[in-house]
């Protein structure tokens, strides 16, 4: 156990607001539920402030419902990502708690309220075809008590879009933008705002695209400063990184 959980078990033992007993049983718990095809990272919200978040794609049904079984004690929120709707019907007939989003592949289970923030986060695309990450994306930032801005479908092949949405965008505490093709749409946003700009490529394209590798290579070599790029695709490492960001600032408001 880390010290400072050390510290604020001691403290609570000392304010008779926990047993010996109790605390003996937490002095004990190893942080993890071992389901052999898992070991569940029950003590990753005391360390960081997020519960684990299940990866669906590769597990089986039967296997995300196990560890989803191994959270339901500890009352964190649960996120699972890349959930085929195949998948998903056994899901929710186990647990029919879950809610599930087809066009994100997204299932989400709020245990425990989670105050909205003041502060947005914007998810920007340049095209429809880019929904499916952009939705990832926002569905994350909100299971982590997020408010989040949709402005899609703003791409540079008609820049007049982006405009007449730009008061929204610089609204945000955290831009996030999500792009195919060429991804040029997060140099263009990263020069027009001065928040923190993620920028998504996504595998939407034409044959040069090279499966999101076009969109990848132009944002990293993007001229506009402040941009911070993530793999092809990832949806879910946006949001997260973009709630992270959202709630340091929250704490400042």
């Amino acid at each position: 156990m880390a010290n400072n959980n050390m510290a604020a078990l001691l403290k609570r033992v000392a304010a008779q607001q926990l047993s010996v007993e109790d605390a003996l049983g937490q002095l004990d718990d190893p942080g993890f539920v071992d389901l052999d095809y898992a070991k569940v990272d029950t003590d990753r919200q005391q360390r960081t402030g997020y519960p684990e978040v299940i990866y669906g794609e590769g597990k089986t049904a039967a296997q995300i419902i196990g560890i989803i079984q191994a959270m339901v004690p500890t009352h964190a929120n649960i996120l699972v990502t890349r959930v085929s709707p195949e998948k998903a019907a056994s899901v929710l007939t186990a647990y029919p708690e879950m809610t599930y989003r087809e066009d994100a592949q997204v299932m989400t289970w709020q245990q425990t309220a989670i105050a909205k923030t003041a502060h947005t986060i914007a998810v920007v695309t340049a095209g429809t075809s880019d929904l499916k990450v952009a939705e990832e994306a926002a569905l994350t930032a909100e299971a982590f008590g997020n408010t989040v801005s949709r402005v899609y479908d703003v791409g540079v092949a008609g820049i007049h879009r982006l405009f007449a949405r730009l008061d929204v965008i610089r609204e945000a505490q955290v831009v996030i933008v999500i792009a195919g093709m060429e991804g040029a749409l997060a140099s263009v946003v990263g020069g027009l705002v001065d928040k923190p700009v993620i920028a998504v490529p996504t595998s939407v394209g034409y044959g040069a695209s090279f499966g999101g590798m076009s969109a990848l290579l132009t944002m990293l070599n993007s001229c506009a400063s402040g941009i911070t790029v993530v793999n092809i695709d990832n949806g879910f490492g946006a949001g997260y990184s973009a709630s992270q960001i959202n709630h340091l600032t929250e704490n400042d408001k």
